[in-house]
């Protein structure tokens, strides 16, 4: 699913180079429920969002067909992935690479798709499963309700620069390592997001060279 929204262009001071990751607020996501007797002790498993920043899309794909081959080999669970970009004219395109399926919950893929309808202006993907023709508002409730705060996704909408394109990947079990050197392969690519441990942001720069 492609879908795309003229965007407001975010204010930045004179001379700002805009958003850094390390200004981000903190983002914590929900943790998926746990199920099954072999986690019946277990307090769920909480997600990661991985968000890097590619000069073209076709490059934004082929990284995100290397984390899907991740995924297969290394055992971490693919949650979601989206691919944002905004053009020259400030309008931004969100491409959905997963399709939601009827077993999946509002804690997974949903609340990624709603956070990135929210990002748009407007409902994408499930949001209109939610509410047939329902507005921002929708989305927004729903990303609140899902402790998503306001002020990671308007960070988020700078980080956004035109002519980008950030793969945005959602994963459980993230196999660090496999990362760092898949990421090694992907020269002038830059980092923006992830909540993970300030070591493990500074291996992840260090690969890309950023």
């Amino acid at each position: 699913m492609d879908t795309s929204e003229p965007t407001p262009a975010d204010p930045l001071a004179p001379g700002d180079p805009g958003p850094d990751a390390e200004g981000a607020p903190p983002l914590d996501p929900p943790r998926a429920d746990a199920t099954g007797p072999e986690r019946a002790d277990d307090e769920g498993v909480a997600p990661t969002l991985v968000g890097i920043s590619f000069a073209d899309v076709y490059r934004a794909q082929e990284f995100f067909t290397a984390a899907q081959g991740l995924a297969a080999r290394h055992g971490f669970a693919l949650k979601d992935a989206v691919l944002v970009g905004k053009d020259a004219g400030g309008r931004t395109h969100v491409q959905e690479t997963i399709d939601p399926s009827p077993g999946r919950t509002a804690l997974t893929g949903a609340m990624w798709a709603g956070l990135f309808g929210l990002i748009l202006g407007g409902p994408v993907g499930w949001a209109a499963g939610l509410a047939v023709g329902a507005g921002a508002g929708a989305v927004t409730a729903k990303v609140i309700d899902l402790g998503i705060p306001d002020e990671w996704v308007s960070w988020f909408k700078q980080a956004v620069e035109p002519g980008r394109v950030i793969v945005a990947l959602l994963v459980e079990d993230l196999d660090v390592d496999a990362l760092v050197s898949e990421v090694e392969r992907f020269p002038g690519a830059e980092f923006v997001y992830a909540n993970l441990d300030p070591d493990t942001i500074d291996r992840v720069k260090a690969a890309l060279g950023d």
